[in-house]
């Protein structure tokens, strides 16, 4: 396909056509047929824009199209086993141990091949990295052109576009819309994307444009967001992005005021299957003598992100109400004599969401600086429920010196949220942004001060796995080797010294 002669606007339908279909397989796409196919839709693209002034609306809205399909679908193949969504193919596999030997990065791999004690690590691992190592490459040099890409499919699209008109791109794999306006119009409007994605621009922001000039304003949604070297878990979901664009098709800044900020609805994969909520025992603390008055858990939050802490709690008896403390990076202390804790609420039965769950949410602008939380959560006898649950006028959470008692068990499930956005050396970063309550399972609510492509993370804590010893119980998560605190007579400092010897 690479040889053919692009000989006019029928001509580059046909091939864009062609790579559609060659492409939409993008958990099928070697490395080598990525490139391929990518560098001759971006030939297409460039092709098209020396026509654009000699073809129609239609020819160029047909064309465009289909090159965008092809671009996002090699841009979703690179990117997948990066995110984790697919395998590298055994192709890729083989072709990588030739690359291995050829050329001289196996010095690079051998003098890295060691573990910390002298022995060498097995042969898997090392081309595991290698073969890592080459999709990052390819995902690289596809992300830079493709902004050039795009670059010239915006400028082919603005030719035919005037004022007050707009041309939207709307496929299984390309979303992309392009509007045509005086920048006064853009003020206080909402631009609505699929899957209730959205970026609404509030109705005072700061910027040199005046009211009365045109400008272009692009509007990109992506079906997987681009992988980079961070931990932000942004494999399930969408990259939204907005620019406002001159005449000249130059992007142009604006600066959002921290009282009327730029909020943003980013939809995950409606694939995404969320695990079960963990059924919490606690009914079978009442055989035992303890003097808990909560029964507490430890989360390690470190991150080099800001993220958002999310509880959903599902009482199996609907008519019982609890109270929620918290502290950050010690254990909450909550009695007649000492209040220690850094936030509370009640969970009563009018709280009740409509899956009948309590839900609490801590936003990322919170959890900065700290590496813990330890939650606490006590069931409320009646008297308390009948008192607390019907007064709208309480200040202060109802303290008791008496040690917990549940009469049923509950569920619960935590995930964390963030907001990101792309730098430019290509990295996912989350200063400046806040995640919104409106975050749930299947979107995340952003709010910024500025433009430019963003993406959310969304991680749901793993299955606890109980773990015993003659002070306090613990629960642990082997993948992160943290443990939840049982017992107020155990610290966050004594679940340190036990790290190292959970597994052995």
């Amino acid at each position: 396909m690479t040889n053919f002669a692009i000989l006019g606007t029928n001509s580059i339908k046909l091939q864009a056509s062609a790579l559609v279909q060659w492409t939409q397989s993008t958990n099928q796409l070697t490395r080598t047929a990525s490139i391929i196919a990518f560098e001759r839709c971006h030939q297409l693209a460039k092709h098209l824009y020396l026509l654009v002034l000699h073809i129609s609306y239609e020819d160029v809205y047909e064309a465009v199209t289909l090159i965008a399909q092809c671009i996002r679908n090699v841009k979703t193949s690179v990117n997948g086993p990066l995110q984790k969504r697919t395998n590298i193919l055994d192709l890729d596999w083989f072709r990588s141990i030739d690359i291995f030997y050829d050329t001289a990065l196996e010095l690079e791999w051998t003098e890295s091949s060691l573990f910390n004690d002298g022995s060498y690590i097995p042969w898997t691992i090392n081309q595991n990295t290698c073969n890592i190592f080459y999709q990052k490459q390819i995902a690289h040099k596809i992300n830079v052109q493709m902004i050039e890409t795009i670059e010239l499919l915006t400028t082919t699209m603005n030719i035919h576009l005037n004022t007050g008109q707009n041309m939207t791109i709307n496929t299984s794999s390309a979303f992309m819309i392009l509007k045509r306006a005086s920048f006064e119009s853009f003020f206080n409007t909402s631009i609505e994307q699929i899957e209730n994605a959205r970026i609404h621009i509030p109705v005072n922001f700061s910027s040199n444009i005046t009211n009365n000039t045109i400008i272009s304003l692009r509007s990109i949604i992506e079906p997987l967001a681009s992988a980079d070297k961070s931990q932000s878990n942004t494999n399930f979901s969408r990259s939204i992005s907005l620019s406002i664009l001159d005449q000249y098709n130059h992007e142009l800044p604006i600066q959002a005021t921290v009282t009327n900020l730029i909020e943003l609805i980013i939809p995950r994969d409606p694939n995404l299957i969320i695990p079960p909520m963990v059924l919490e025992n606690v009914t079978s603390f009442n055989e035992f003598s303890h003097n808990q008055l909560f029964h507490l858990k430890y989360i390690n939050i470190s991150s080099t992100f800001a993220i958002s802490i999310h509880f959903e709690i599902g009482p199996l008896n609907k008519r019982l109400a609890y109270l929620f403390i918290y502290k950050f990076d010690h254990s909450p202390i909550l009695n007649s004599l000492i209040n220690q804790i850094d936030e509370w609420t009640l969970f009563c039965p009018s709280n009740l969401t409509n899956d009948s769950l309590y839900t609490y949410f801590i936003d990322n602008q919170r959890t900065i600086g700290h590496q813990s939380i330890v939650y606490g959560l006590r069931e409320l006898n009646l008297t308390e429920i009948e008192y607390f649950c019907s007064n709208q006028s309480i200040t202060n959470p109802p303290i008791t010196d008496e040690r917990f008692h549940f009469t049923s068990n509950y569920e619960i499930r935590i995930y964390t949220s963030g907001c990101y956005y792309l730098d430019s050396n290509n990295t996912w970063q989350s200063d400046g942004l806040l995640v919104g309550p409106l975050t749930n399972h299947r979107q995340t609510q952003c709010y910024s001060t500025h433009l430019t492509t963003f993406t959310s993370g969304f991680f749901v804590l793993p299955k606890y796995l109980d773990w015993n010893d003659k002070y306090s119980k613990y629960v642990c998560v082997p993948v992160q080797y943290d443990c939840a605190m049982e017992n107020s007579n155990a610290t966050i400092e004594n679940l340190s010294h036990h790290k190292h010897g959970l597994f052995n």
